[in-house]
């Protein structure tokens, strides 16, 4: 079982995509800078997360989410999630 899952950095209002077996150990290696692209734009908050069968469906569903029609997908879900942030607070 793989995961793809997007971050977003409030600080910097970025968004990364990527892909692993354990989505929780993941975050905390982006959050604690072990990933080299990603530490420069800590903290990291997860606000997608896709559960699929084979290595292959997870790359394939990474390169969508960072090609431009997946990217406007992530955007959407971001606002969605930012904004269930907003009625919980």
């Amino acid at each position: 079982m793989f995961f793809v899952y997007a971050l977003w950095s409030e600080r910097f209002d970025k968004i990364y995509v990527g892909m692993t077996t354990n989505p929780d150990v993941r975050l905390k290696a982006h959050n604690s800078g072990k990933s080299t692209y990603t530490k420069k734009f800590r903290p990291w908050q997860r606000f997608y997360l896709e559960k699929v069968e084979t290595k292959e469906e997870a790359l394939k569903k990474e390169k969508y989410y960072k090609s431009g029609w997946g990217g406007k997908k992530l955007k959407s879900e971001l606002e969605k999630w930012q904004s269930g942030r907003m009625h919980r607070s």
